[in-house]
């Protein structure tokens, strides 16, 4: 499995949720920081999209605008717009009526499919850290936007206005094509190869990162990961370093306790089973290296997820 791929299975992409929201006239909704990806489906009408005090996104009919992260944010139809803010951050989880209307009712109706994944934001902190605030696919000098988004919009429209046995999972699974095929767009148009997203698709180091991501077990050396690239040692440990900003080992490391803290939030294995899941020869040794990073112990760490 290769890397990206990988790295989308850890970060464990579940739980979509959605909302139509049919604004007409003034408008403004707003979304409090959940942890979960939000993305917006532009079906018809514009928006304003508010990130913070100095970045906004503009997007019109046939957009995707990706927050991956799912920070805060506000959206409104003409800025300072005189209308009382909409929050739609809890409405996501209501089973009544997905549609909502809001607004003052005078004017063209923007409508907006509303998107909400979760996932496990700990395992998805170095993709979450590497990509912007938002990701934006939009109609470029006339041009139409992707197929995949076209058909896959469709489709996602389809399955939110009936309901079929499978759903939950079949929405999971396009959310998760969108954020894949969102990040893979990114990708191609970075223009800063010492990105740990370049990394992924580095002709060489992308194999390093899929060893680590799909082996995290194993006694990995910097010579053993040079070699599943076909590098000296030397090279690979300058070049990896370069472009991903740490040392192989560091991110080798940090990459089994991300590993290790999900396991103890599952709560399935013991503390020395997980030991030995990432890699680690003794408990002890496991369990020192885990405080020195969430300056609690293994047992502390997993009492605070327990009910």
């Amino acid at each position: 499995m290769d890397a990206l791929s990988k790295i989308f299975d850890d970060i464990h992409l579940n739980k979509s949720e959605y909302l139509y929201l049919k604004a007409q006239g003034d408008w403004c909704f707003q979304y409090q920081d959940q942890s979960a990806m939000v993305a917006y489906a532009m079906v018809t009408g514009h928006a304003i999209i508010q990130l913070d005090a100095t970045t906004q996104v503009q997007a019109r009919a046939g957009d995707l605008i990706l927050i991956p992260s799912g920070q805060s944010h506000t959206a409104f139809n003409t800025p300072n717009p005189l209308v009382d803010t909409l929050n739609i951050t809890h409405r996501f989880d209501e089973t009544g009526e997905k549609s909502i209307e809001f607004g003052t009712g005078v004017g063209k109706q923007t409508v907006i499919l509303a998107i909400r994944c979760h996932m496990d934001s700990i395992m998805a902190r170095p993709l979450l850290n590497a990509l912007p605030h938002s990701i934006h696919l939009h109609q470029m000098n006339g041009q139409t936007i992707p197929e995949w988004l076209q058909i896959g919009l469709q489709f996602l429209a389809v399955e939110t206005l009936q309901v079929q046995p499978g759903r939950d999972k079949i929405l999971d699974h396009l959310v998760s094509i969108f954020f894949i095929e969102c990040v893979r767009d990114y990708i191609l148009q970075l223009s800063d190869s010492n990105n740990w997203l370049a990394a992924l698709s580095h002709p060489e180091l992308s194999n390093a990162l899929a060893a680590i991501h799909g082996q995290p077990q194993r006694a990995w050396t910097v010579e053993t990961l040079a070699e599943q690239c076909c590098m000296s040692r030397s090279k690979f440990a300058q070049l990896f370093s370069q472009i991903v900003g740490e040392t192989p080992l560091a991110y080798l490391q940090q990459h089994r306790l991300r590993i290790a803290s999900q396991y103890l939030r599952q709560g399935q294995y013991t503390i020395q089973q997980i030991a030995h899941l990432v890699g680690y020869a003794s408990e002890t040794a496991f369990s020192q290296t885990f405080k020195k990073q969430f300056d609690l112990t293994p047992t502390q760490y997993r009492q605070q997820f327990m009910q």
